[in-house]
């Protein structure tokens, strides 16, 4: 309470930790969004390098997860053995993918820095596999369509598709901490529009 000018003003502060967390539903629908919106993320591995074996290691990549009109909400790659996170998945095949929503608009236009909370960014962990015969062409189609230049990568780098099995999900849109979201409400939900 402030007593200003003799008058008792009660004055209501509110605090980031006093604004309650995204409804799951809405986090996982956030997480589709960002997911279906990236056309690249930064992938981490343990490295197999000698002089780096055992420390965390990380590359950005062209991701898709379908075409522009088609969001699966599993992240798809476009591979090549001479890249040493390929020999690093081959060892230990689980990697983290993170997407910072500092790639849209919304950071920039609002002037809220890459590392505010506010600036969403969304890390997944999970197992990296090829993928299977029956799904190339659907990954194909996911892929070229977002990255139109990946069909005229040189032939000799003996490229080949993987997807992430997605094994754990974790969101940071907001301050107090992060939104683990369920496999369940991620692959349920319907990427939200903004």
């Amino acid at each position: 309470m402030i007593i200003s000018g003799g008058v008792c003003v009660e004055v209501l502060l509110i605090t980031p930790q006093d604004i309650p967390a995204l409804p799951l539903e809405q986090a996982a629908r956030t997480a589709r969004f960002l997911m279906h919106r990236h056309g690249w993320g930064f992938l981490a591995t343990i490295s197999t390098q000698e002089k780096f074996q055992g420390s965390p290691f990380g590359t950005c990549l062209s991701i898709s997860d379908g075409p522009t009109d088609n969001s699966t909400g599993i992240p798809y790659f476009y591979m090549t053995p001479k890249d040493k996170t390929v020999a690093d998945l081959v060892k230990n095949s689980i990697a983290s993918l993170t997407l910072p929503e500092a790639e849209g608009d919304f950071c920039r236009k609002t002037i809220v820095d890459p590392d505010d909370p506010r600036c969403a960014r969304i890390t997944f962990i999970g197992k990296m596999i090829t993928v299977p015969p029956e799904e190339l062409e659907s990954v194909k189609q996911a892929l070229f369509s977002r990255h139109p230049i990946m069909r005229k990568w040189p032939r000799n780098y003996e490229w080949f598709f993987m997807k992430m099995n997605i094994e754990h999900i974790w969101l940071q849109d907001w301050y107090g901490g992060i939104t683990v979201i369920t496999l369940e409400e991620y692959f349920k939900a319907v990427p939200s529009k903004t």
